[in-house]
């Protein structure tokens, strides 16, 4: 049942086993992202932050609780379901970028709707001439800059107009000008497009641009506040 609730984080737990005994990495995490909103998950670095994000996304199972994604229950889903579930409803932009070294940036950008099994390059085109990589078509990704890779993953995020973004230090591999451009980009796409931004930073600056903060310290949530 649809709510005016993008994300519904219920009582999350994470635990993992190791040579020393049970690790808790996240413990009863509890917090609402609305449709549209701006969220910014802060924390030092092994708090929990990435592995929550991973969770909200599906990526990962959780030890205890729940992640309603537009009103559907991710862990009623298998794998297989959750992955369905992100290709028509989620986009991802990656420190690392994450895009295939053998595709060219407008390969890379076709790659989601293609999987999809939609026509794809008239949609890549537009994408990528949002982003002002028109003239880099044909690049692949070891002949673009660190910003201009960002880009293109921007673009790939986009493509298929997705309700949620999640956004892993989109910064982190890219020097002060360059993640600024990024951000700014970001954000337009986000106001565009209406999406909700759920993103994870070590970044002051970058959460002070999110419309609230959620703090994790230690696997437990420490605020979630306006920024």
């Amino acid at each position: 049942m649809m709510t005016n609730n993008a994300i519904e984080v219920i009582g999350l737990t994470k635990r993992v086993s190791d040579a020393g005994g049970e690790l808790t990495i996240l413990d009863d995490i509890r917090f609402s992202v609305a449709m549209g909103e701006s969220l910014a998950i802060t924390g030092a670095s092994g708090s929990g932050k990435s592995t929550l994000l991973g969770l909200m996304a599906g990526l990962d199972v959780p030890s205890q609780g729940k992640v309603n994604v537009l009103g559907t229950d991710l862990f009623s889903l298998d794998e297989d379901g959750r992955a369905k579930f992100r290709a028509s409803h989620v986009g991802f932009v990656f420190q690392s970028f994450q895009l295939l070294p053998n595709l060219t940036a407008l390969e890379n950008v076709m790659l989601p709707l293609e999987l999809a099994g939609h026509d794809a390059e008239a949609p890549a085109l537009e994408a990528l001439a949002e982003v002002g990589l028109e003239h880099r078509l044909h690049h692949y990704p070891s002949t673009l800059s660190g910003g201009e890779q960002q880009r293109v993953s921007l673009a790939r995020a986009f493509i298929s107009r997705p309700a949620l973004l999640f956004a892993d230090e989109p910064t982190g591999s890219l020097d002060v000008v360059t993640g600024a451009r990024i951000i700014d980009l970001m954000f337009r796409l986000h106001q565009d497009h209406r999406t909700t931004l759920v993103l994870v930073t070590h970044d002051p600056n970058l959460a002070k641009r999110c419309q609230r903060v959620v703090e994790i310290h230690a696997g437990r949530l420490a605020s979630a506040e306006i920024a």
